[in-house]
């Protein structure tokens, strides 16, 4: 019998609209794979100055609403048939929800993309930002139903039927493939790999060679997709493969919209060095402009008796295939 991907996961609420769909993840994954779940909301302290008596009142008041919307999340699980355990604590909201997911354990962190308060750049919350980058599990962020994104609003439709994967074949990227293939498979979805070949400049000199080059570079890295295909396939999961050109976050986001992906799985840092600023400008990027759900996998432990898909001995190469 193999061994559910997640076991234990942690919905992170703020009981924003975001929050709101991403807690109809939560329950559905939870419902698949028949997983524990905890929720959890943090209480920000206040931030102004005041009297000490204004100051306690202020959050006591803050503590009772946050406690009765907590219970009312927990409600509508447990109508929904999933069994959840609810923490409220006071502080910070990164900090707290990081420690909850190591306390307990948990392999999924699912929370939604933008919070109520404190956004830091375009549709990425600031909270969710740090725990993409330095949570202690793989992040499931989920935004909220965009005007103009044509989402459902009932949870049937919701469910994750296909998945897309982009790789640049790192150790980071191919380890998400590897979390990208046994979601896959646990929720009975179909795969797309994909693979971007970033633009190259041309100026007016430039020759027939230059485009060998490139064509013979697409040639290399469709060979390289097709080995993977045949090794996912032969673990019983349909997959498919795209090549696209031009800046990474945008094909990816491409991508998703022409294969109708309901989820993006990729790693948090690629080939490039990122400084701790910028910690995965395409992971970022895709995350900014995201229409729907992405799982981030920055680290991840499999349970014991593992047994994984992909070539422990795969070599990375560099971009214009060349094996470093």
């Amino acid at each position: 019998m193999t061994t559910p991907l997640v076991t234990r996961i942690l919905f992170a609420t703020d009981f924003s609209d975001d929050a709101g769909w991403a807690q109809e993840y939560a329950r559905y994954l939870a419902t698949m794979w028949n997983a524990t779940l905890d929720v959890i909301h943090v209480i920000e302290g206040p931030h102004w100055s005041s009297a000490e008596a204004e100051m306690f009142a202020a959050t006591a008041q803050a503590r009772a609403q946050a406690a009765r919307q907590l219970d009312q999340v927990r409600d509508d699980l447990a109508r929904d048939g999933v069994a959840a355990k609810a923490r409220l604590v006071l502080g910070n909201p990164t900090e707290h929800i990081c420690l909850a997911a190591k306390d307990t354990g948990v392999e999924l962190l699912v929370l939604g993309l933008q919070g109520q308060t404190n956004l830091l750049h375009g549709l990425i919350g600031s909270t969710t930002e740090w725990l993409v980058k330095e949570g202690p599990c793989p992040v499931f962020a989920v935004p909220g139903q965009r005007e103009g994104t044509g989402g459902t609003s009932s949870a049937s439709g919701r469910l994750i039927r296909h998945i897309l994967a982009p790789l640049d074949f790192s150790s980071p990227s191919l380890d998400a493939v590897e979390y990208a293939i046994h979601l896959a498979k646990g929720l009975g979805a179909a795969l797309t790999l994909m693979h971007v070949l970033e633009p190259v400049g041309y100026d007016l000199d430039c020759g027939l060679g230059l485009i060998e080059e490139e064509t013979r570079k697409r040639d290399y890295w469709n060979r390289q997709l097709m080995d993977l295909r045949d090794v996912i396939t032969s673990f019983g999961l349909p997959t498919d493969l795209e090549i696209s050109g031009g800046l990474p976050s945008d094909a990816i986001l491409a991508c998703a919209l022409r294969r109708h992906s309901d989820l993006i799985v990729m790693g948090t840092h690629g080939r490039r060095e990122v400084s701790e600023a910028q910690f995965g400008s395409v992971a970022q990027a895709v995350l900014r402009r995201a229409t729907c759900p992405i799982v981030t996998v920055k680290t991840h432990t499999f349970a014991e008796g593992h047994r994984r898909v992909l070539p422990s001995a795969m070599r990375e190469t560099d971009s214009k295939g060349v094996e470093l």
